[in-house]
């Protein structure tokens, strides 16, 4: 039982002034915050209302307030939701999009000041240009390739568009979705058969307005072959020397592919550093002549198999003399070279140096690499070899095959 005393009453009874003082200062305090800056911003004055393909630029002059936060533009948009747009306080314009027709629109705008007052609303009337979407649509120009085709497009207002690629095989239909926003804008579509196949399109803006599916007729990509090796030569004034104990940089287009079982094909380059100027100056360039033109999409390359004195049935794939990266080129004189791409094997083993049954077979298989897009028509390769595993003293390659159109 607890037993209050006269003089505990009284301090009692001054604790609870002060508390109720105390509280009535803070709700005090709330109120005033609470009711703040009610003032609304002065309107705006429109300057100028500019149509747009999809939209329209509205220009205007921002009342004298000096806490205006930003400007608010509502309106309907393309599929009939209701939208808006907003502009900070240091620009005088605002961006309506999102349209696709072109009939007059209503677009309410407000000024907000920085306690979020509105101003009254002021009305613009907008009628739009037809979408980018359909002048995009029309642009479409789908052209026949390599293992598939080639799509390109422009797009004056360089806003991201959806491009749908319809695409109908012998009944079946495949569709791939093409996004950019540049204003000239094309992409090689790979992985189609040699075969006529019908292709359509259909275009959305970010909005989610889109056109009607167009037809594109019926194109039959061209078809991907081994480039033949028979007319290959060295050009040696400009190659460094992989000829060094049974190497030869001529094996490196033999059609022979070393195998890790026996010595008996030997089929591999060897560039040594003492016949090299006593080092290995990256690059190593291995320059081919093919003696006709050919244009490519993708190349195959082969490390060295055979280890010698290895580990019993261990291929040499991956080791310190095994080329690793390497940049491509091509040229039509041996003047003026044009890089295809920068390419890397990659490390192969993990983090306790062991090389994977899987990374083994895809070097057995050899190391599959695709442009970026189909090459120019070409004479002559440059292989240049950046790096290998880890040696200083050899660098080793099996072959190399292309793929693409011979004998142009």
């Amino acid at each position: 039982m607890v037993i209050f005393n006269y003089k505990m009453m009284e301090l009692l009874k001054i604790n609870t002034r002060i508390f109720m003082l105390i509280m009535a200062s803070f709700l005090l305090s709330c109120t005033d915050e609470e009711e703040g800056d009610t003032t609304p911003p002065d309107i705006l004055t429109i300057i100028s209302v500019e149509p747009t393909n999809g939209g329209g630029i509205i220009t205007y002059e921002l009342p004298s307030d000096n806490d205006v936060l930003f400007v608010r533009a509502d309106y309907i948009n393309g599929k009939g939701e209701e939208v808006f747009r907003v502009a900070s306080k240091h620009v005088n314009q605002i961006e309506v999009s999102g349209l696709i027709s072109s009939e007059e629109i209503t677009v309410r705008l407000t000024v907000v000041d920085e306690s979020e007052n509105y101003s009254e609303t002021v009305e613009a009337l907008l009628t739009p240009e037809p979408s980018f979407i359909f002048l995009v649509q029309n642009s479409i120009e789908l052209i026949p390739d390599l293992g598939g085709v080639r799509v390109s497009w422009e797009n004056i207002e360089e806003k991201t568009v959806f491009v749908y690629l319809h695409m109908i095989d012998n009944g079946e239909e495949e569709i791939r979705i093409l996004s950019s926003n540049k204003r000239n804008y094309s992409i090689f579509v790979r992985g189609l058969q040699a075969v006529p196949i019908s292709f359509s399109t259909k275009v959305e803006d970010f909005d989610g307005n889109i056109t009607p599916l167009e037809d594109k007729g019926v194109l039959t990509p061209l078809f991907e072959e081994k480039i033949e090796k028979d007319t290959w030569q060295l050009v040696s004034n400009l190659s460094i020397d992989g000829n060094a104990w049974e190497g030869r940089t001529v094996n490196f287009w033999d059609d022979v592919i070393d195998t890790n079982g026996n010595d008996s094909d030997n089929s591999y380059f060897i560039i040594y550093r003492s016949r090299n100027g006593g080092s290995l100056k990256w690059p190593l360039d291995i320059v081919i002549d093919l003696n006709k033109s050919v244009k490519i999409n993708r190349f195959k390359v082969w490390q060295r198999a055979y280890w010698y004195n290895g580990p019993a049935g261990q291929p040499y794939y991956y080791q310190a003399e095994n080329l690793k990266s390497f940049d491509v080129f091509v040229s039509t004189d041996k003047m003026e070279w044009t890089l295809l791409g920068q390419f890397d094997i990659g490390d192969a083993a993990n983090s306790s140096g062991i090389i994977s049954e899987e990374k083994l077979d895809e070097a057995a298989a050899g190391h599959d690499f695709s442009l970026e897009a189909v090459s120019q028509e070409f004479r002559y390769l440059k292989f240049s070899i950046t790096s290998n595993y880890g040696s200083d003293t050899y660098v080793h390659g099996s072959e190399i095959s292309l793929y693409g159109l011979d004998n142009l």
